[in-house]
């Protein structure tokens, strides 16, 4: 029979409670803007719900890091300003060693430089988070300081669509992008009260109005969307309101200018109260053409139970079932958009069922709960335990 050795007994102990230790995570972001930052910041704080010890680097006087210290979390007030400096990496290599976590999870530009610099020879397991569709190439020298860096153990792609385009790249490992959307939830804009905006620019209330919200950029296809207007048969009791910064640019004035709908297509420009704006409208439209990963202001806008038509591009497509949680039209094709604003027109009863069922949509598949559960599995993977 074989004699137990004490010595082995206690090690297999003490290596029992090691593993059962809670996974310890260091975040590093800006978590300044609340808003724009709240499906980022509630990950941690939902993953500290679920037994793991997390950690927070921030600006410590944002208003989620008093809420990361409300929920537990441990914060520390520093955030890289710049995107080399060796003191600033030395800062975050020091507390790294001193902490010895398991998980690094960086966010921005500046976390990612920093970071990956300070974690050199350390044992933690790093991972990246990208939300934007293009911009990585293998070709590119620089892409290897970040994305496809050697050190990265997995990238967390806020889409598909960003997943896709990571995994083309000829010489990275295939296995280290994951789609985990930022979940969100709808109790966070249960208290949004329509505003006046109809009012304010003599809409009828029985028109059937349209949203965009965006600062106009050419990767959010603004032109089509004119050009769709100017497809519909004129005299509709249809309006537009373009919500955002540079709006009025010489291209989209000479589409408007010559639209039969000129007088019903409105541009307030930047709005703090935008999304007051958008629960005031019927249909949420945005006709990208590109680079977009899934876009919150359509989650926003679903989250107000407000109908989306949106465009098949990566990422975007992915937040709406076509015809029955919204109306998924191809890309740079002003007729489809058209069809689909049209038909929603003809269609009040239906555009409040896709309506309800977007919002459904958020509560189930892209909630905040599903975010976390998919972000505590891939630390786990990562760490090869459970």
């Amino acid at each position: 029979m074989a004699i137990l050795n004490p010595k082995n007994f206690v090690d297999s102990k003490r290596q029992t409670e090691t593993k059962r230790m809670p996974i310890k995570v260091l975040a590093i972001s800006d978590y300044r803007e609340f808003h724009s930052v709240r499906p980022e910041a509630e990950i941690f704080i939902g993953l500290k719900k679920e037994g793991l010890d997390v950690h927070v680097m921030t600006y410590g006087d944002s208003e989620y890091a008093k809420r990361f210290r409300d929920a537990g979390i441990k914060v520390f007030d520093f955030h890289p300003d710049s995107k080399f400096d060796k003191e600033e990496q030395k800062f975050i290599r020091d507390l790294l060693v001193k902490e010895d976590y398991d998980i690094i999870h960086l966010f921005n530009s500046r976390a990612i430089l920093h970071g990956l610099k300070a974690t050199k020879g350390l044992k933690a397991k790093i991972v990246l988070y990208r939300g934007y569709s293009g911009n990585i190439h293998w070709y590119d020298p620089t892409a290897y300081a970040k994305f496809l860096n050697p050190r990265v153990d997995a990238i967390m792609c806020n889409s598909k669509g960003v997943e896709e385009i990571i995994r083309n790249q000829k010489i990275l490992n295939k296995q280290k992008a994951v789609t985990i959307n930022k979940g969100h939830r709808t109790a966070w804009y249960s208290d949004v009260e329509p505003s006046n905006i109809r009012n304010e620019f003599n809409i009828p209330e029985d028109a059937f109005l349209l949203i965009n919200v965006a600062n106009n950029r050419k990767m959010k296809g603004i032109p089509y969307l004119l050009q769709a207007m100017n497809t519909l048969p004129a005299d509709l009791n249809i309006h537009l309101i373009l919500l955002g910064k540079g709006m009025d640019d010489k291209d989209n004035m000479d589409l408007i200018n010559n639209s039969a709908y000129r007088d019903k297509i409105h541009l307030p420009g930047f709005r703090p109260d935008a999304l007051s704006v958008v629960a005031s409208s019927d249909v949420f439209v945005l006709p990208s053409i590109m680079g977009e990963s899934i876009t919150k202001s359509v989650i926003e806008a679903m989250s107000l139970e407000k109908t989306p038509i949106i465009t098949d591009i990566a990422g975007n497509q992915e937040l709406v079932e076509d015809g029955i949680s919204g109306i998924v039209v191809p890309k740079k094709n002003p007729k489809a958009l058209a069809d689909a604003i049209l038909h929603l027109y003809n269609n009040r009863e239906l555009c409040t069922k896709m309506a309800k069922k977007a919002k459904e949509r958020i509560d189930t598949e892209l909630s905040t709960e599903v975010t976390v559960q998919k972000v505590k599995q891939l630390y786990e993977e990562l760490l090869n335990t459970k």
